[in-house]
């Protein structure tokens, strides 16, 4: 080999080595270990320009680094797959990224915007997380995801969204929503969403009915829908149900659930219901739920009557399979604080001696207690004024029965008296409907002059409590099917029953008697309201001679003269003044007091106005919005009043 040859293979033996040396070095104020970069929580305003080559995964959270702080060799660093970025000052989402990315941490900084091309840079990225940032629903490009092919996860909590962000990428599995301003989602907000897994929408403004029927019933690979801490009246219609496992509806105002609310969630494994308004659960509602492990019904109001006796029967027979948490009766008084599952003689008493009908009648058999919410309440009542096409009213002159109708019939219903002036209806129907119109008449009134009184009842009601009826007094009771749309069954004719009010109040079963109390029950507790009224005069007596006594005291302090030399050193300006006969400053904005002559025993002050150079005030006051944490919304120009949680 000549001296070139020679020349030329120590030339490339030092690029080589230069390569490695610059691959492998790591920046002075970081530490790096096989690939892992560690430059988090350091103070740094930029990031180390000496990244390696061989950097797989950077950590450069809780610093200071803003958008000119990244520099553009960063994209060329083709090995690097996952960044944080948390915690800092970024306002823009960021550009200068490699394209190798796969996972973004950007939470907690101020990223507003979300621009189809910052995406369409990164075109592997799997996963993005921008939790607490100020990105708003307009503030969202529309067409934004339409590069990213392989995204699979998305974090936009705690933001600025009113909707669900349109154009998300069908790659979707897990996408969170929550404590955003979300007050509706439309029928398609979902749409193309077949892969998504799981979807979390808590702490936002939904309600039932801004929430389109079909939503989510189109999501029908979910596997884990959260609803909590919105403002719900009931679940939403048609939830999915092929794979769906978790079901978190608690924190809402749940009244009602209807019964095939669940159907065909035979791969649910856990459900929670806890802190809503519940009383009660109509029967069956948990039949499909041949998977499900744990059941959660904390802090609800349940009313433990002869109605939830299959709920308790239920919890007995899957107590070795499921866990069922929080299921304590508030009502009746004879059995509030106890766990449901060891109720046992108070609920034998909702068992009737010499009850009527075979086992289709068995549901309209039991007694169940007339407390508000353990039955349906009186809707919106009107009266009719002229015969309707379909309906028959009642005839006055046949001596219906206490219950009508048998296995023959579509519609089979039975009365009974509870109170003076209340009557309960039971019914079971053996077609499915959309509804039924309920109507009574007191006997002795014409039906021409407006005395039948209707209300529509919900298809899923097996019972009806009628109160506010005159004591001792006939009632006729009809019942009819209801089609959907509310038009009337073409060959169905009224079921009408008889029953008579008592003459005086008096107790039905032991469920029921604290709310079947005599007359005289409520004397004790006008004695305790009386008391406590005379209590509160005397005190108020008592506070005005005080008040008198000390104003005439302060007025006869006023008229003795001020002795400066007798007051104590701590008695000067109680607000944190600075003692001083010069001056007296108040550490307020804008004030000074200057005494005119400080040689008199009275010192007197003219108050001046300081106005600071700029015009700005003195005081200026500390504000900081942060959900966890400290972070402030650094100037997002967002005011105070629209940023709120439920």
């Amino acid at each position: 080999m000549d001296l070139r040859d020679w020349l030329f293979l120590c030339y490339g033996l030092i690029a080589f080595l230069t390569e490695v040396i610059d691959s492998t070095t790591c920046p002075s104020v970081c530490r790096c270990d096989n690939g892992f970069i560690y430059c988090n929580d350091r103070g740094l305003t930029s990031i180390p320009s000496d990244i390696p080559d061989d950097a797989t995964t950077l950590y450069l959270q809780n610093n200071q680094i803003n958008n000119a702080g990244i520099p553009q060799d960063l994209k060329t660093k083709v090995k690097v797959q996952v960044i944080y970025l948390y915690e800092n000052d970024l306002d823009e989402f960021p550009i200068n990224l490699p394209r190798s990315l796969r996972e973004l941490h950007l939470q907690d900084n101020n990223v507003r915007t979300i621009a189809r091309d910052s995406l369409a840079r990164i075109p592997l990225l799997e996963k993005l997380h921008l939790d607490d940032n100020s990105v708003s629903t307009v503030s969202i490009e529309e067409d934004a995801f339409a590069d990213s092919k392989q995204l699979k996860l998305l974090f936009l909590s705690r933001n600025h969204l009113s909707s669900i962000p349109s154009g998300l990428p069908h790659t979707l599995e897990e996408l969170r929503l929550d404590d955003n301003r979300i007050s509706t989602i439309p029928l398609h907000a979902f749409k193309g969403l077949n892969s998504l897994r799981r979807l979390v929408l808590d702490g936002n403004l939904l309600a039932n009915q801004r929430i389109a029927d079909d939503t989510f019933s189109r999501l029908q690979n979910l596997t884990e829908l959260s609803l909590v801490r919105n403002s719900l009246a009931a679940p939403p219609l048609n939830l999915p149900s092929a794979h769906l496992q978790k079901l978190y509806l608690q924190d809402n105002a749940i009244s009602h659930i209807p019964y095939n609310t669940l159907a065909k969630m035979r791969e649910l494994e856990r459900l929670d219901l806890s802190n809503n308004n519940l009383t009660t659960l109509p029967r069956g509602l948990f039949d499909d739920l041949g998977n499900l492990a744990q059941l959660l019904l904390r802090n609800n109001p349940w009313f433990c009557g002869c109605n939830l006796m299959w709920l308790r029967d239920w919890v007995r027979a899957r107590a070795a399979v499921v866990n069922v948490r929080g299921l304590m009766c508030q009502g009746p008084e004879k059995v509030r604080g106890m766990a449901i599952k060891d109720i046992t003689s108070e609920m034998d008493e909702c068992f009737e001696a010499g009850s009527q009908g075979g086992a289709a009648n068995a549901a309209a058999k039991t007694t169940v207690s007339n407390h508000a919410s353990a039955t349906t309440p009186q809707g919106s009542l009107f009266t009719l004024k002229a015969k309707r096409p379909g309906l028959r009213l009642p005839d006055s002159n046949i001596d219906y029965p206490m219950a009508t109708g048998d296995g023959a019939k579509t519609l089979v219903i039975q009365v009974k008296p509870l109170t003076a002036d209340s009557i309960r209806i039971t019914w079971k129907a053996m077609l499915p409907a959309s509804s039924f119109r309920l109507s009574w008449l007191r006997l002795g009134h014409s039906p021409a002059v407006g005395s039948i009184t209707e209300t529509l009842v919900q298809g899923d009601k097996t019972e009806y409590l009628l109160t506010a009826l005159e004591p001792k007094s006939t009632y006729i009771i009809c019942m009819v099917t209801m089609e959907t749309g509310n038009t009337y069954v073409a060959d169905e004719t009224p079921v009408c029953a008889k029953a008579e009010t008592a003459d005086s109040y008096g107790p039905t079963t032991t469920l029921n008697q604290e709310q079947n109390a005599g007359p005289m029950a409520g004397l004790p507790l006008a004695g305790i309201i009386g008391g406590a009224v005379a209590l509160v005069f005397l005190f108020l007596v008592l506070g005005a001679i005080c008040w008198y006594v000390h104003r005439a005291g302060e007025l006869l302090t006023r008229e003795r003269v001020y002795n400066r030399g007798s007051r104590r050193k701590d008695d000067y300006m109680e607000s944190g003044t600075k003692k001083d006969n010069s001056i007296l400053e108040i550490r307020g904005p804008g004030l000074q007091m200057l005494p005119i002559n400080p040689y008199r025993s009275k010192e007197e002050y003219v108050v001046h106005t300081i106005f600071p150079s700029n015009g700005s005030s003195l005081c200026k006051g500390a504000h900081t919005i942060g959900y966890g944490t400290t972070r402030g919304y650094r100037e997002a120009g967002i005011p105070d009043v629209d940023y709120s949680y439920t």
